[in-house]
């Protein structure tokens, strides 16, 4: 699984963006957002802060790696026991998909069912 941090710190690399740089486009501490890359603090929640760091590393917000950026932060805040389970961790796009109004497939939605059941 992808952790948020190492995702835009690559995506930041790739663009050939500093940390500083980085830091000072986003309007975001610089030491604070080394900890966030390292994983040693969570990803911004803010949906303000999420869209700047996508601003900033050219991610259009209609995007499979929009939503990607989004759902790694929103990882980060669910419970470690659930992430403990590789069962559930599948299926997590899956959640987010739906919960984002988009229909999954009733084989995706049936697996989801039976993962909720089972828990």
């Amino acid at each position: 699984m992808k952790i948020f941090g190492e995702y835009i710190k690559s995506l930041r690399i790739s663009k050939e963006i500093t940390l500083r740089d980085f830091c000072r486009r986003v309007n975001i501490d610089a030491s604070n957002w080394s900890k966030i890359e390292r994983g040693k603090i969570s990803p911004p929640k803010s949906k303000t802060v999420l869209n700047n760091i996508a601003e900033t590393l050219g991610i259009e917000t209609s995007s499979e790696e929009y939503l990607t950026l989004c759902d790694l932060a929103a990882i980060s805040y669910i419970p470690t026991e659930l992430l403990s389970n590789k069962e559930v961790v599948e299926k997590l796009p899956v959640f987010f998909r739906t919960a984002r109004g988009e229909k999954p497939t009733d084989d995706e939605l049936k697996e989801l069912i039976n993962l909720i059941k089972a828990g």
